[in-house]
């Protein structure tokens, strides 16, 4: 009998691992081909953890409208193993979100017409970061890579899904839209598709991507084009963005409404040419229209209202000339109160919008490029741990010249 060295002994005495399939038997008239060994699923690899020093935390809602911050997940050791990762996962180190208009409402109201905060919910899905681990299945994303997070989930199954609309997925999931939590955490993992990066682009300018992408979507659907005069109700974040939009475009004239003389100033700022209107109390919303399309010389043909208010939405209508377009960006109250035969006898289009779809590549291409600077509409920046503050800070902008509210994991 021939001898077994001890080590050879011992590499056969250990038991068979199912990390490695079976190779088939080769036949004597096959030629021989290295073997494809295919690995299993494995977790995230140890390099990809070195900015998961502190514990995770998150900014909470509940239905009796609390607001706090506390631990959240995933914790960080399950960050530093890697073995929260789902297939085609990674994980983000949040450093900049934005507050919105729609976290401030389901913090004060609990609700967003269907959408109802039932229990406790982490806020937020205007969200930059850095990648700190990734999956092995994810190929086009690697640790260090600085991204803006689209906050989707889709069933890549439905028609609005297979038809590029997927902003209308019957299945989908939209975080920090109830029950789904939101980015304003420390660390987060999400799908690698919805993970755009941003290159050297500032972690601010790639939180305010998401909102951009809100104002892009309704400069495409509305089909503002070159030399169109437009009318832009609110002079919010929203309605501010799509004023830098429309200048990009080539708008002209362009007319800018608010309640708050604040805003209108910064309009003027960063658009220097664009017209403003304040809206006072006890104007009729026929008046309002009317003034509004006076300033651009009677020819409005869109209106692009941006801040889902009733009246404001009236005041458009009655704004555009016939033939014209009211584009309802921004969201509001369930049921209003519309004028109806002014919208049939002027055959006015009233048309709305849902979120976005297929927006982000063209935000970062214009930030990138420096058609547009959103720098100006951040007003105030406050730390995690301080984020109810910044929420408080948000929610009373008409005293505290809030627009856009960041808040920062450094």
């Amino acid at each position: 009998m021939s001898r077994v060295s001890p080590a050879v002994r011992s590499l056969l005495r250990q038991p068979y691992s199912s990390q490695w399939r079976k190779t088939p038997v080769l036949r004597s008239s096959q030629a021989w081909t290295k073997p494809a060994y295919q690995p299993i699923r494995c977790l995230a690899t140890p390099a990809a953890m070195p900015s998961a020093s502190k514990e995770n935390i998150g900014v909470y809602c509940n239905p009796a409208h609390d607001l706090w911050v506390k631990e959240s997940g995933p914790s960080v050791n399950e960050v530093k193993s890697g073995e929260a990762l789902k297939e085609g996962e990674v994980t983000i180190a949040i450093k900049s979100t934005g507050i919105c208009g729609s976290d401030i409402h389901f913090w004060r109201h609990g609700r967003i017409g269907p959408m109802v905060v039932e229990h406790d919910h982490i806020l937020g899905h205007e969200s930059a970061g850095e990648i700190i681990a990734v999956h092995p299945s994810v190929k086009n994303l690697s640790v260090g890579d600085r991204v803006a997070v689209e906050p989707s989930s889709i069933c890549n199954k439905c028609e609005p899904c297979l038809t590029g609309r997927y902003n209308g997925c019957l299945e989908m999931r939209f975080m920090s839209t109830p029950p789904v939590d939101g980015l304003l955490r420390r660390y987060v993992n999400h799908s690698a598709i919805w993970c755009h990066k941003i290159g050297d682009m500032s972690y601010e300018d790639g939180a305010m991507l998401e909102p951009l992408s809100v104002s892009l979507a309704g400069m495409h659907r509305a089909q503002i084009a070159l030399g169109d005069p437009v009318l832009i109700c609110g002079a919010g974040p929203i309605g501010l963005m799509t004023l830098l939009c429309c200048a990009a475009a080539g708008a002209e004239p362009i007319v800018i409404t608010d309640i708050d003389q604040n805003r209108l100033n910064v309009a003027k700022e960063i658009c220097p040419r664009v017209k403003t209107y304040k809206v006072e109390p006890g104007v009729s919303m026929e008046e309002a229209g009317a003034a509004m399309s006076k300033l651009a010389g009677g020819s409005l043909t869109t209106a692009l209202e941006c801040s889902g208010v009733e009246s404001s939405i009236a005041a458009a209508i009655y704004s555009v000339k016939f033939g014209g377009k009211v584009f309802v960006i921004g969201v509001g109250k369930p049921d209003m109160q519309i004028p109806f035969m002014r919208l049939s006898t002027q055959e006015i289009d009233l048309q709305f919008q849902y979120r976005y779809a297929n927006t982000w590549p063209r935000a970062i291409r214009l930030v990138q490029s420096g058609i547009l600077d959103m720098k100006r509409l951040v007003t105030h920046r406050f730390d995690l741990e301080d984020a109810v503050s910044a929420f408080e800070t948000s929610a009373a902008s008409a005293k505290t010249g809030a627009i856009k509210v960041l808040i920062q994991n450094p």
